[in-house]
């Protein structure tokens, strides 16, 4: 039974028992009816919108699975799946990143292949560093 029907019934309850609204118990129960019939109507309401929003969220989870299965193929020879921990990078043929220690600091950075390694900062102490292709 929803909200709406449990507030009409208690309302038919209040009806059968003639309550005189003039009395100031009366009137206290008249609004208290009122107010859960109120409350159930919005309760209602909120529950349709959840459900219609937990099925639009459905869909596009779905969707984006598509989108994801589309794009990270696991048989596409060009797509690193994240099991080379892209920071120790030696087994990944797919990424290519590098490890350099901070002369000043001795923290190890890495960075890959987009960083220009003539523009190399620390970021521990903010030293820049130099190194180049070789090392």
């Amino acid at each position: 039974m929803k909200l709406t029907e449990k507030a009409a019934y208690l309302k038919g309850l209040a009806d059968g028992l003639e309550i005189d609204n003039a009395t100031k118990e009366g009137k206290l129960i008249a609004a208290l009816i009122d107010m859960v019939d109120a409350l159930a109507a919005k309760v209602d309401a909120l529950d349709s919108d959840v459900e219609e929003l937990n099925d639009y969220v459905e869909e596009l989870d779905e969707d984006l699975g598509d989108v994801e299965e589309f794009l990270y193929d696991e048989e596409d020879e060009d797509y690193c799946d994240g099991d080379c921990d892209c920071c120790d990078a030696e087994d990944c043929d797919y990424c290519e990143t590098y490890e350099v220690e901070c002369p000043a600091c001795g923290e190890t950075i890495c960075f890959d292949e987009t960083i220009d390694e003539t523009t190399l900062t620390c970021p521990a102490c903010g030293e820049k560093i130099t190194c180049s292709q070789d090392e």
